[in-house]
């Protein structure tokens, strides 16, 4: 009966109610007129009213439905009225008063309801939600049940498909819906084992207490706290947020468990097929509303035997009701939900699910075991270090197939023995330009011993020959896997503990494993380690070897540490960094192993880890370093090198340690020169952090007080911005000289000496934005004409970054009178330089000498040649304008596709990608960007935002880039875009 009744209602076809027909039951009933707009849904009916009145949902369904379940639901909403965190529909009653109507339309018996319409939309066909978002699912779900647990109404006692009670039956009598035939069998086997495990469950409690009610808890539920059921809005940062529940046409008293594994089914269809994105709702969940161990437990088979339900109920619904265009979407929908849910084995998402509460799977009994390896116990093994820091690891050989083997190998020739540690991340198995985790957590210890060494049994157990030719030793507990053993005795044999079952031949791994039916692999992800060590534990006691990992030190302690020591003012980049302790080429790596395309590091030209840059370092200061007061041959040499570079007119070299000391003493020569103290600056422009370079930065992205805040010989001339500035295009170049006229005007009335004009010769900090045709060469005429000097910031946008231009004032066609540069010049050696003509570099005497500790020192020359010899050997400065300029097309590809990219700037590997919100006013995409930043390093990939609105994606990568990266990094901004910002 209960079955038949599970059938019927879900066999159900929605009613047939046109919208003049609703428009008609609108206006006699409630006196409400206005437009309709149908809403999706799977059996009911329902129309969003927009009308004088306001906005409303009419909602219809069958007659054949129960009054007494809809009053329910009513109840339920006033119930929740009295809670705040929630937020529900009211329920309008009609012009009889009543709160629900039973009519008949052409023949159809029907309930009919109007309730409020929450505004906000459903998250339904948003692809990406992110831990964020799944929390928040999470959390509703569990202050749902919070608030839902002391509500009673007879109406909660009904027969609804999608009670989990009934799972396992509904699914056997739909499968015959499946036409295919091996989905069908994979439906079946899935929902078998669902339903094992929480008979299991059932069986316990029903030992422990007898009533399965007493294991896991009972109370009334909303059953559909999902993505098409919960409305949110995004708030002023672009987060989303909760606006409401809606739909509570699944209320229901059965498992409290049973809401919760509604919510995370639902999740997974947005879980890029990864099903830990359940995690971050189930911890929201338990921090509101705590779960018992037998729920926790349940909750995965739960959650699968939801997903068999929902394909073979989809299936269904659009083979009676085909025209039904919201079942046929949420099909894909639920296809994909089973699919994510299938793809994992339910022993791991429990140990998952109870590890994301702080909790963890029952201890293993034993009497201990028996030497895996008797004829060892005692030799010393040499540990070898396979991980991220590794001493073994230089130069990016790790990328040499079998590299750890052959570490093994050499060590174990060396000391006779070797092992691995097992749970220590593994730099070799590192994927550069990859948006998902590597595998690099062991599960496993590998070792090098003699060939023939005798391997016993650790426990008694039956030995089986696996697939993959490992040899698999199953206990009643555990299960031993060895690869590289000879068996001594056949398959099937049943061993008793410190059985000899075979020798050693050639290289041994060895895993312990929580039972036979796992098939764990040897390597896995960081985000699912904590869950595979408690099934996949350490073989450590079979070895009686010492071989496990040092605890990672945790990154939050580590970044609290840094807090409490070092300046608040010194940022760090994400809310959450990964501790990135190497690098190589144009990637960081993390501790765990995971490589990072690094897009935003302009300091490393090289690229990161260059053996020729350590080399180099670590042979000068074998040799000297001091100051530059002394006498060697490296910054002659250096400081010729640099000069050969300038224009003809410069002869003279400055060394400093940074871009701000150099723009810092720059600002000096200027005033020794001219006599005056007077500097124009471009607004929105950043030169550094002295007191000097600080003066003449504009940008209020770096220093919000910065136009307030400026001394009085600072004069700011209007941003030469041709994208969005005050005059716009290639012929803004009159406009933007004007201000420069006008400011130059007023410092001769006022009969004040200028002394100069310092100025990007492409605009950096704005995203790489060429200047207008023609601006700098007017602008240094004029400046020169009142006795100024003019500087050409070269820190950011010069030594050969652009492509086509070695140095950024080239595209202008002018000769500044004062070059800086700076960050890539060393490579990340602190090495900075000014430029400049042999009169205007001895001005400065007359202010006293001039001299830098470090700059100049033997170590930062060297370091400075070699960074210019290597650019040269390697072609970077090509690299930069072929790859660049592939790299800006793919970039330019992308403003026809998404409305958010309003324009891409520079060219080489400096680019900026500007987002806006509007491509008429330009409004900028301030909080997009941010979020687009956060969501690219979730995807493996480094990137900050620039310019004064923060809305610009600043591009500046090692010179080493390459075109694959550059795929990678427009691939995945696309990805992002699709998703939805």
């Amino acid at each position: 009966m209960l079955l038949a009744t599970l059938i019927h209602r879900a066999s159900l076809p929605g009613p047939q109610v046109t919208p003049q027909q609703a428009l008609d039951l609108l206006e006699v009933h409630y006196g409400l007129g206005g437009t309709l707009q149908s809403l999706g849904s799977q059996q009911d009916l329902n129309y969003r009213l927009d009308s004088p009145q306001g906005r409303f949902v009419l909602k219809i369904c069958r007659g054949d439905y129960a009054a007494l379940e809809l009053q329910a639901q009513h109840a339920a909403l006033k119930h929740l009225g009295s809670h705040p965190e929630l937020h529900v529909p009211r329920v309008i009653p009609a012009k009889n008063g009543a709160d629900l109507l039973s009519l008949d339309v052409d023949g159809q018996a029907l309930h009919v309801r109007l309730l409020d319409y929450i505004e906000g939309q459903p998250l339904t066909h948003l692809k990406h939600l992110g831990p964020e978002l799944a929390a928040g699912f999470g959390r509703l779900c569990g202050q749902m049940d919070l608030a839902l647990a002391d509500f009673q109404h007879p109406g909660l006692t009904r027969t609804l498909q999608w009670d989990a009670r009934h799972a396992h039956s509904l699914i056997n009598h739909l499968l015959p819906v499946i036409a295919d035939e091996q989905q069908r069998s994979l439906i079946a086997d899935v929902a078998e084992q669902a339903e094992r495990r929480v008979q299991r469950l059932a069986e316990q409690a029903e030992r422990r207490v007898q009533r399965l009610a007493e294991q896991l808890p009972v109370q009334a539920i909303h059953l559909d706290i999902t993505d098409d059921n919960v409305v949110w809005q995004r708030d002023a940062q672009r987060h989303w947020q909760v606006q409401g529940v809606i739909d509570f046409g699944d209320l229901i008293r059965t498992w409290r468990i049973t809401d919760l594994s509604v919510t995370c089914a639902a999740l997974l269809h947005h879980a890029e097929s990864d099903p830990f994105c359940i995690l971050p709702a189930v911890r929201a969940y338990h921090a509101v509303n705590p779960l018992q161990q037998a729920e926790l437990l349940a909750l995965w088979p739960l959650i699968v035997a939801r997903a068999a339900v929902l394909v073979l109920s989809g299936e269904q619904q659009v083979s009676i009701d085909p025209n039904n265009q919201y079942s046929r979407d949420n099909l894909n929908h639920e296809w994909e939900i089973f699919r994510v849910a299938t793809s994992v084995p339910f022993e791991l998402m429990e140990a998952a699910i109870l590890g994301a509460v702080g909790q963890t799977l029952p201890a293993i009994a034993g009497e201990g075991f028996a030497p895996l390896l008797p004829g060892l116990v005692g030799r010393e093994f040499a540990l070898i270090d396979l991980g991220v820091l590794s001493p073994h690891f230089e130069a990016g050989n790790w990328e040499q197939p079998e590299i750890d083997t052959q570490l093994l190998q050499q060590a174990a020739a060396a000391h006779g023995l070797a092992a691995s540690r097992y749970g220590q991340y593994r730099l070799s198995r590192t994927c550069p330009d990859s948006a998902v985790e590597p595998d690099t957590f062991p599960l496993h210890v590998q070792l090098q011993v003699p060939s023939g060494t005798a391997v016993e049994a650790p426990f008694a157990g039956v030995l089986h020959r696996a697939a993959d030719g490992a040899l698999r030793l199953d206990g009643p507990q555990l299960s031993v896997r060895l690869w590289g053993v000879t068996p001594s005795v056949h398959a099937g044999a049943a061993l008793v503990k410190g059985q000899v079952l075979g020798a050693v031949d050639g290289g041994l791994k060895v895993q312990l494993c929580r039972g036979a039916q796992l098939d764990p692999p040897l390597f896995c992800t960081p985000s699912r380690a904590a869950a595979w060590q408690a099934l996949c534990p350490s073989p450590a006691a079979l070895l009686g070897l010492a071989c496990d990992a040092e605890p990672e030190l945790d990154p939050q302690a580590l970044l609290a540490r840094r807090d409490a020591s070092f300046a608040r003012s010194q940022k760090h980049y994400y809310v959450d960094p990964p501790r990135i302790e190497r690098g190589w080429r144009n990637h960081l790596i993390d501790m765990q192993g995971r490589s990072y395309l690094d897009m935003l590091n302009n300091v490393a030209v090289l690229g990161h880890g260059h053996p020729r840059m350590a080399a180099e370092a670590a042979r000068q200061w074998s040799l000297l370093n001091t100051n530059s007061r002394f006498h060697y041959a490296a910054i002659a040499e250096f400081s010729e090198r640099l000069l050969a570079l300038a224009p003809d007119s410069m002869d003279r070299v400055f060394l400093v340690n940074s871009g701000s000391e150099a723009n810092d003493l720059a600002i000096r020569l200027a005033w020794a020169y001219s006599g005056g103290r007077d500097m124009l600056s471009v607004l929105e422009a950043y030169h550094g952090w002295t007191v000097g370079a600080d003066a003449v930065s504009t940008s209020i992205a770096d220093n919000p007080q910065a136009l307030s805040s400026r001394p009085d010989w600072v004069h700011p001339v209007t941003a030469p911005n041709t994208y969005r500035g005050e005059f716009r295009g290639q012929n803004s170049t009159p406009d933007y000289v004007r201000s420069v006229e006008h400011n130059l005007a007023k410092l001769a009335e006022q009969k004040r000496q200028l002394a100069g004009f310092i100025c990007e010769p492409v605009y950096g900090n704005a995203g790489g934005i060429a200047l207008p045709p023609g601006y700098l060469k007017q602008v240094y005429a004029l400046v020169r004409a009142q006795g100024g000097v003019c500087i050409a910031d070269e820190v950011q946008v010069g030594y050969g970054r652009m492509g086509k231009f070695f140095w950024g004032f080239e595209e202008q066609g002018v000769v500044p009178d004062i070059i800086t540069m700076a960050k890539g010049m060393g490579n990340g050696q602190p090495l900075g330089a000014v430029i400049t003509r042999r009169e205007i570099a001895e001005a400065l005497e007359t202010e006293g000498y001039f001299f830098s500790s470090a700059g100049g020192s033997p170590v930062s020359c060297r370091i400075g040649m070699a960074v210019l010899d290597v650019m040269q050997e390697e072609k970077l400065w090509e690299n930069a304008q072929v790859v660049g300029g592939h790299f800006k097309q793919r970039l330019e590809a992308l403003i026809e596709r998404y409305p958010l990219v309003g324009a891409v700037h520079g060219s080489g590997f400096y680019l900026g990608l500007e987002l806006i919100r509007n491509r008429q006013t330009l409004e900028p995409a301030t909080e997009e960007t941010a979020l687009l930043c956060d969501r690219l390093r979730e995807l493996g990939i480094f990137m900050q935002p620039t310019g004064d609105y923060l809305n610009i994606l600043k591009i500046k990568p090692p010179m080493v880039t390459t075109r694959q990266s550059v795929d990678f990094f427009v691939d995945m901004l696309a990805k992002v875009l699709d998703e939805g910002l």
